[in-house]
């Protein structure tokens, strides 16, 4: 069910003290406004300067601007965020992001254990849309959870349930600017093509698309904890490296199930649909002590060394 700021902000519960990620756009002013209204003393601010902009030294200066006003710390990273071949840069840059976010937190404010981020109810749908266009399983179709684990930290997503338009209201009642990023209405990006294309007819044709998208990623997201606990246990039977015999008992479906679990919890590696129906192939013909496998997985391949798979980094 949608909610408003307020309401969202009553069910949120971080570790005090904590820090809220700054960009000086609407979405993390609403939410750094409103978590140093609430928690006064105990809210730190870290704004990632990109570089990407044209503007990022105004954002920058903004941020400093509004965090002195109300009274919270704030730390500034500079980063290069590159992309690699075959990466989006927007990918490249949330990686590099969460890095540098998690980097500045655990170097500067040993105190500090969780970080909140403004992602909300709009960018959950643009998520769900982007993995359903991209033919995503479980794993994409359950979007972004509303909490994490990541480098050390507890990491929270606060607004995933009070749509865009709603944050930006209470900052307009507020009387509080904010900095618009000129990328956000760049329709070359995906997200932004969503957002300003799909995002009103869904409105016009299903009222509550926010609500019942919403509820179909948490079943995604149920449905993939399941997946994992049967992936772990087969994974606990197939042997870590996996044994190739010990693979081949199990069914076709369960192989691709323990062999992706064990190359991203692993190895961090994805094998793409086409790369695991090759490795699950070749897995069936490898009968013969002689059969030799390489296949390439994401930044690496996934190799045979005698009776088991290994998998080795470019």
């Amino acid at each position: 069910m949608s909610q408003t700021l307020d309401q969202a902000l009553a069910d949120f519960s971080p570790g005090l003290p904590f820090a809220v990620a700054f960009s000086g756009g609407a979405d993390s002013t609403a939410l750094l406004v409103a978590c140093a209204q609430r928690w006064p003393g105990q809210v730190r601010a870290v704004h990632i300067h990109h570089g990407l902009q044209v503007d990022a030294d105004g954002f920058e200066a903004a941020c400093r601007g509004l965090c002195e006003a109300l009274g919270v710390p704030l730390l500034v990273r500079r980063v290069q965020a590159f992309h690699a071949p075959g990466q989006s840069p927007e990918d490249a840059a949330r990686q590099v992001r969460y890095a540098a976010l998690a980097e500045a937190v655990q170097t500067d404010w040993l105190d500090v254990h969780d970080v909140a981020v403004a992602q909300h109810a709009d960018d959950q749908v643009e998520t769900l849309l982007i993995a359903l266009s991209r033919g995503a399983g479980l794993p994409g179709l359950a979007c972004m959870p509303s909490q994490w684990r990541r480098s050390g930290l507890t990491w929270h997503r606060p607004f995933l349930t009070v749509p865009g338009a709603a944050l930006r209201d209470w900052l307009r009642e507020r009387g509080q600017s904010w900095a618009e990023d000129p990328s956000n209405i760049d329709q070359q990006f995906t997200r932004n093509r969503i957002r300003a294309r799909l995002l009103p007819v869904l409105a016009d044709a299903f009222p509550a698309f926010r609500d019942t998208f919403a509820r179909s990623a948490s079943h995604a997201a149920q449905a993939q904890e399941v997946l994992d606990e049967v992936a772990a246990q087969d994974l606990a039977q197939v042997g870590n490296p996996p044994q190739i015999r010990a693979l081949q008992t199990l069914s076709r479906a369960r192989q691709a199930l323990v062999l992706r679990h064990w190359l991203r919890l692993q190895h961090g590696a994805t094998p793409s649909t086409a790369q695991l129906n090759e490795l699950l192939g070749q897995l069936a013909a490898c009968t013969t002590r002689g059969h030799r496998l390489h296949i390439k997985v994401g930044q690496g391949f996934v190799q045979r060394a005698g009776p088991a798979l290994i998998w080795s980094g470019l």
